[in-house]
């Protein structure tokens, strides 16, 4: 069954948060990952607001959970941290 990563960010350091959205997609595209939305148009309902939201698709719950403890991923990290106030969740879709 497919999983959904989905993120919501607040970007605090464009410079360094520019850096991970780059290196992001390429570890995310090298475990399958393709983006669903990315930092589009939004309305924000209940919650705090995050105005960049993110959603890609992977083949997996598994998949996913790999790219994100992947040594690329992590070193992709390292550039948000600091950069944005961020919730990530993997979610996996229903048939």
């Amino acid at each position: 069954m497919s999983a959904l990563w989905i993120a919501h960010v607040t970007v605090t350091d464009e410079a360094a948060y520019g850096e991970y959205a780059k290196r992001a997609t390429v570890a995310i595209a090298d475990h399958g990952g393709v983006f669903l939305a990315r930092g589009g148009a939004y309305e924000q309902l209940e919650g705090p607001d995050r105005p960049r939201n993110v959603v890609a698709r992977f083949a997996s719950l598994q998949a996913a959970h790999e790219c994100y403890y992947s040594e690329a991923y992590q070193e992709a990290l390292g550039f948000a941290k600091g950069a944005s106030q961020r919730e990530l969740s993997i979610v996996e879709e229903i048939a």
